[in-house]
């Protein structure tokens, strides 16, 4: 899925999302539900994404959260879903690592990566959100308003979608994610420890600390 900003001015690159959207939607798995009703609750086995290996708890479905700090989080949460069989997409990260995403377990089929989505990404993740159970937007150092945050939040909770939001600040998000890097392993090197110009990092320590109103506090460390 591509966006060319030469060819189509911004109106067509939304119109060109919601039709990919459209026929996306009718292509997702037994776990992915249409639009809820406003006074509709998902039942307790599926108000959850899947549990990462960085974030044991599984972030709700149909809210959105504020990432700060290492990368590995979004993606073993984009490996969890799609591992799973659900459909995740990446909005405004040109330099995302899929290959460690793969290596995570992700399902790249069910993967939408929009890389450049123009000056308003944050509509592009809104239409995302018709097929998608977690989209992970990357704002380039933008703050949110409130105002314009709660009609994204009532799409996500609408379409029980979760959008995950990195490199900026979303007001009146509903949890906040913090993820650093506490250890690493390395493959190649001389006991553990890297060579210059040889070996790789094979394991990365994580310790996350998450915060929200639906699930309180959590801190956890993963590899």
């Amino acid at each position: 899925m591509s966006l060319d900003g030469r060819r189509h001015n911004r109106a067509e690159q939304v119109e060109h999302l919601r039709r990919k959207m459209a026929a996306i939607s009718g292509k997702v798995g037994p776990g992915r539900r249409g639009d809820l009703p406003p006074t509709e609750v998902l039942p307790e086995s599926e108000s959850l994404l899947p549990p990462s290996k960085f974030l044991p708890t599984g972030l709700p479905r149909g809210t959105v959260a504020v990432l700060s700090g290492a990368r590995s989080l979004p993606l073993s949460m984009v490996a969890a879903v799609t591992a799973e069989g659900g459909h995740a997409a990446i909005v405004g990260q040109p330099d995302v690592g899929l290959l460690a995403a793969a290596e995570m377990g992700a399902d790249l089929s069910r993967l939408a990566v929009i890389p450049e989505p123009g000056a308003d990404p944050v509509e592009v993740a809104a239409v995302l959100m018709d097929g998608m159970d977690l989209v992970v937007l990357g704002l380039g150092g933008r703050t949110v308003p409130a105002t314009r945050a709660r009609a994204v939040v009532a799409r996500a909770r609408q379409k029980g979608c979760t959008l995950l939001v990195t490199g900026g600040d979303w007001q009146g998000a509903s949890a906040r994610l913090e993820a650093r890097v506490s250890g690493y392993e390395v493959t190649g090197g001389s006991g553990g420890r890297p060579i210059s110009g040889c070996g790789r990092i094979s394991r990365v320590r994580l310790a996350t600390r998450a915060r929200g109103r639906t699930f309180g506090s959590v801190h956890a460390v993963g590899e």
